[in-house]
């Protein structure tokens, strides 16, 4: 970082733990993207609510060059389980703003498009076949719009490939308006 981490606590006194803990993550930001140019991190406890405890609340304020991130309140009753799912959220934002930054943004698989050509009722089990020959598997929970007991041999199906451990396997499987050839 180019200027040097800010923690404020509000509403609580200082602790060099909590403190400690904050370096630490705001650290493995750092290391993440070190076009960093600004940190600020607040830790607020909460007043006491009638029905629940007195939640600790994160929010940290991130600086890069033409970029301004912010994690606004994430509370929990654990400071540190608060501290850590608001960095996890910051380090979501730095990831794709670095992506973007430097053109890798995410690429979304195309989906293919094959026919059912085996089901296996018991296993909830079918397989899809695309016009280049390849065969896929999928369960019924890999299906998006439609019960698995309503398949039927020769539905066209749109999926989105995937290799998984056991093979080739169809995700998000859908029907919809491409159910017939």
């Amino acid at each position: 970082m180019k200027l040097p981490l800010h923690i404020v606590f509000l509403g609580m006194e200082a602790s060099e733990a909590v403190e400690a803990a904050a370096r630490d993550k705001a650290a493995k930001l750092d290391q993440f993207s070190p076009d960093i140019m600004s940190c600020r991190v607040e830790i607020e406890l909460s007043q006491k609510h009638q029905h629940q405890g007195r939640p600790f609340a994160v929010r940290i304020h991130l600086t890069l060059p033409g970029h301004e991130l912010t994690v606004d309140r994430v509370q929990d009753e654990d400071v540190y389980v608060a501290l850590r799912d608001a960095f996890d959220r910051m380090k979501r934002q730095l990831e794709d703003t670095v992506r973007r930054t430097r053109g890798l943004e995410k690429q979304h698989p195309l989906p293919l498009r094959g026919e059912i050509v085996r089901l296996d009722a018991d296993l909830r089990r079918g397989f899809i076949r695309t016009p280049a020959g390849d065969e896929y598997y999928f369960d019924g929970e890999n299906l998006a719009d439609t019960p698995f007991e309503h398949l039927q041999l020769g539905w066209t199906a749109q999926f989105i490939p995937e290799v998984a451990s056991q093979g080739r396997q169809a995700k998000r499987v859908s029907f919809g308006k491409h159910r017939f050839i």
